[in-house]
């Protein structure tokens, strides 16, 4: 994916902005059918490239999130009482990058864990109760995209984010294209403020994509800040302008957190690994 990406950015991608895979000229036709049915089926149907005669256009995305919620190691408690978090949410154990198949396992032992301490903290509480105007007040959020002075569209608002966040906040990033995409993102916020759906509330994905976009924008945010602060390389987050790994940030995690509607990092000391789980990496 990186090597995809240095391409582009030195201007030799394909039309697309990704490069060409041609693996007709090492396997056989009936190995790359048997191997790849879904991949010839998709490329064959969808785009009319026949890839076991044809180089197929590929290009990188983001399939795994190694940030996340902060939580309790042992009860993956946050910091909201009673809300818990397991998984590709939650800040996790991978550090910089994650093997293949190990979120799998993570999910299986944080999730228990969670539900767990989930169950166990409810069990001796009442149903707790909601009063009419905070029902009324998330009621109004949730269909202020209704409203008849909008003019923004959200499936625009989502396309726009996309590309800004692949182009400024990508695989490959520096300073000037980190501060361009924050700087979009403030934008794409305003806007959204003046999103119109149409339609009804049945099926409406447009409405869905409104409420999503919300927590896309915070998320997109959190990101973004977190690789401008970070001026170092290190697994999977790779910064042209500062190539190298540097120790001292071997040392910290980075915190972001929300404050009067600003995104504020913070360089936590992570703590010490634990004496036994340091002998187990010794062996």
């Amino acid at each position: 994916a990186r090597a995809i990406r240095a391409e582009v950015h030195a201007g030799r991608g394909s039309p697309h902005g990704g490069a060409f895979l041609d693996i007709a000229h090492q396997v056989d036709a009936e190995t790359i059918r048997r191997k790849l049915p879904s991949m010839y089926h998709q490329f064959k149907h969808l785009g009319d490239v026949d890839i076991t005669k044809q180089a197929m256009e590929v290009g990188p995305t983001c399939h795994y999130i190694m940030g996340g919620v902060r939580v309790d190691a042992d009860t993956a408690a946050t910091t909201v009482p009673g809300l818990y978090a397991a998984g590709e949410v939650a800040a996790g154990l991978h550090g910089a990058n994650r093997l293949g198949g190990n979120s799998l396992s993570d999910l299986v032992v944080f999730g228990r864990r969670a539900g767990a301490a989930a169950a166990n903290d409810v069990r001796d509480k009442s149903m707790p109760k909601i009063s009419d105007a905070q029902i009324k007040a998330a009621m109004d959020v949730a269909l202020a995209p209704f409203n008849d002075t909008g003019k923004e569209n959200p499936y625009a608002l989502l396309q726009e984010l996309q590309e800004s966040m692949d182009q400024n906040v990508g695989i490959i990033r520096v300073k000037a294209e980190l501060e361009k995409g924050l700087a979009n993102l403030q934008t794409l916020k305003e806007r959204l403020g003046r999103v119109k759906i149409e339609g009804n509330q049945q099926y409406n994905p447009g409405w869905h994509y409104a409420l999503d976009l919300r927590n896309q924008l915070i998320v997109s945010e959190a990101v973004a800040t977190s690789a401008l602060h970070r001026e170092e390389s290190r697994g999977g987050h790779t910064r042209e302008d500062f190539p190298e790994s540097t120790p001292r940030w071997e040392k910290v995690n980075t915190v972001v957190r929300a404050r009067n509607g600003q995104m504020q990092v913070e360089h936590v000391q992570r703590p010490p690994m634990p004496p036994e789980l340091a002998e187990l990496l010794k062996d």
